[in-house]
């Protein structure tokens, strides 16, 4: 599983639209969100720098926890 930072998640719209953003380009994502600590965790066969980009997309400002 990759864990990314994300900035600006606040409520179960970010955690949705975080998800959808993912499950858009890989169907099959495992996303775990944690608004409490800003972690998004994605098990996926897509890249890490597609799943930011995924994510930025949306709004978010994303980076590779680590």
């Amino acid at each position: 599983m990759q864990v990314f930072n994300v900035q600006g998640m606040s409520c179960g719209h970010c955690v949705r639209a975080i998800t959808q953003a993912v499950q858009a380009r890989d169907p099959a994502a495992e996303v775990r969100v944690d608004l409490a600590t800003k972690e998004v965790g994605v098990s996926s066969r897509l890249s890490a720098e597609e799943v930011l980009s995924a994510i930025s997309e949306e709004g978010y400002e994303a980076k590779l926890a680590g």
